[in-house]
């Protein structure tokens, strides 16, 4: 379908002079409702001598004053159009993921996707819905390393997300490490505003720090934590190794350290979540959006561009219109 281009917002930085306007219509009254000037001539040689004008070219001359002087009205109110709005963040979240790509993510018990399909998914719908906040990403299991420092440079933390895989790292959950790893990068950050997002389907069995510890940390810069735990309880098709057709799964019991992630969270003020299912995995990161969304400051700087001159310039063409008409067939002179 055809679509008519948008144009640019317009507006008038004085826009009272526009109120001179209402002068051009009693103009017009006066000038009809003025008396025919009768000129008395000795000679009718010398009427003949003179320009004659018919009453269309009198309309002519009155229209191309009055378009003169409403296009010099026009300028004096300075038309000006709005350019695109600079929004200059004075305070934003600063938040960094912690994403679990060890090998038990990808049970799948969140048929008909696996933990990591449906963690990664809700993860990237968590980061669209920020505006303003500065994003990293950290991935761990039996290490952790960061994919992407902070930024407000959403696409290129999206597409980090889009490529966390099992196997980018040493299997194993090391969630001590994985918190001190996202706690380095906050810990430099601008503003007040530190947040970790803390993902994870396991139980703490790598690395040598410990977790709390960890936490103790992280608290002490101001970072908080919001630990999600993710998978169903009782048994789940986790792999165990390579088959002749891809991956092979075993049904085994779901472990994940309720108590240590709880009191992970507790400890720097933030709170742990426990993702059963994909629907709960949405409300969850639904909830910690709305926990750390705070108000931004924003100055806006609005450019402008003049457009006066084209009235302007209209306005001296139409006085030249004017007045080469009535050199050339204007009326006798009253």
């Amino acid at each position: 379908m055809f679509e008519l281009p948008r144009l640019p917002a317009i507006d008038f930085h004085s826009p009272w002079f526009l109120g001179l306007l209402v002068v051009l219509p009693l103009w017009w009254w006066w000038r009809l409702r003025r008396p025919a000037a009768a000129i008395t001539y000795s000679r009718s040689s010398l009427l003949a001598r003179l320009p004659r004008a018919g009453r269309a070219v009198s309309i002519a001359l009155l229209v191309l004053r009055s378009l003169a002087i409403a296009a010099m009205i026009v300028a004096l109110a300075r038309p000006r159009a709005a350019g695109r709005a600079a929004q200059s963040n004075a305070e934003g979240i600063n938040i960094v993921i912690a994403f679990d790509i060890s090998s038990s993510m990808l049970a799948e018990d969140f048929q008909p996707q696996n933990r990591l399909e449906v963690a990664r998914d809700k993860v990237k719908q968590f980061i669209v819905r920020r505006s303003s906040d500065r994003i990293g990403v950290v991935a761990f299991s039996g290490e952790a390393l960061t994919q992407v420092p902070l930024t407000t440079d959403y696409p290129v933390v999206l597409s980090a997300v889009d490529n966390l895989q099992p196997g980018q790292l040493d299997d194993g959950t090391a969630i001590g490490t994985a918190i001190v790893t996202a706690a380095n990068r906050l810990r430099g950050a601008p503003g007040r505003s530190r947040v970790m997002v803390l993902l994870t389907d396991g139980v703490n069995n790598r690395g040598s720090i410990d977790p709390r510890t960890a936490a103790q940390a992280a608290a002490a810069i101001g970072v908080k934590i919001y630990a999600i735990g993710v998978g169903t309880e009782g048994m789940a098709p986790v792999p165990v190794g390579r088959g002749v057709f891809g991956l092979r799964y075993e049904n085994r019991p779901v472990e994940i350290d309720d108590a240590l992630l709880t009191e992970v969270a507790q400890r720097t003020g933030g709170r742990y979540f426990r993702a059963r299912d994909a629907e709960a995995l949405d409300r969850i990161t639904s909830e910690i959006d709305r926990l750390e969304r705070t108000p931004v400051r924003t100055t806006v700087y609005r450019r402008y561009t003049e457009l006066y001159p084209w009235p302007l310039a209209l306005a001296l063409l139409l006085l030249l219109s004017e007045l080469g008409l009535a050199a050339w067939k204007g009326p006798v002179p009253d």
